[in-house]
């Protein structure tokens, strides 16, 4: 078992339990046009995170890394009208598809891209003083992971969720030795998760049409 299997499962799947979606086929097929890495997440991803949200009764969304808005449209469908979600990204050109993308699944109300480095986006958006967010997707730089952590604790409310994707790294994240900063960065991460008592958390190892990883799922106690 291998790759090979893990896609045509996965397709199967797709085929199942999600089906056909314009909008989401367009905005993967036009990022792809502008030259953005394909790293969104995969269909059923999508929809797990789509299926989060909606259990979690999300209002408010917080995503770190946008991409071209692939998970950003998933996660939005899932809230009330009066719901909003916030996704930082740090490419101008990632953002401006994003935009379009957003566009075309008609969320420009419901869906806020800001551009900047999360860096410096998560600390100006925490003075803002804003409604503590739902749930939290991290998904970008992975070195940044730790960093994304602290604040994500400051924005959610307790009973909140914190996402992180790509935490697995194909297998790479149980080796203490790695020099990899990527896997160095998801370890970091990981380990606060477990080391903080605010936290009850998992993760999640997946294999499907974007290889072998894994998601960590973590609850901010009440």
């Amino acid at each position: 078992m291998g790759q090979a299997q893990w896609t045509e499962v996965d397709e199967f799947l797709d085929s199942l339990l999600i089906g056909e979606d314009d909008v989401l086929t367009e905005a993967v097929t036009e990022s792809d046009r502008a030259g953005l890495p394909p790293i969104q997440v995969s269909a059923a991803q999508g929809k797990l995170l789509h299926l989060l949200a909606k259990i979690q009764g999300a209002r408010r969304v917080l995503e770190i890394g946008t991409l071209g808005g692939y998970s950003a449209i998933w996660m939005a469908r899932a809230l009330p009208e009066d719901g909003h979600l916030i996704s930082l990204e740090a490419s101008a050109k990632h953002a401006e598809i994003a935009s379009e993308n957003v566009a075309r699944a008609g969320l420009v109300g419901t869906i806020e891209i800001r551009v900047g480095l999360a860096s410096e986006s998560l600390p100006q958006l925490a003075d803002e003083r804003p409604e503590p967010f739902d749930m939290v997707f991290i998904d970008a730089d992975k070195a940044g992971y730790p960093l994304y952590l602290e604040w994500a604790l400051q924005l959610t409310r307790p009973g909140g969720l914190i996402l992180a994707d790509n935490v697995v790294r194909g297998g790479a994240v149980a080796d203490e030795l790695s020099r990899d900063a990527n896997v160095r960065g998801v370890r970091a991460y990981l380990e606060a998760v477990a080391a903080d008592p605010r936290l009850e958390g998992t993760v999640m190892q997946t294999v499907g049409i974007k290889g072998y990883d894994g998601l960590s799922i973590a609850r901010l106690r009440d």
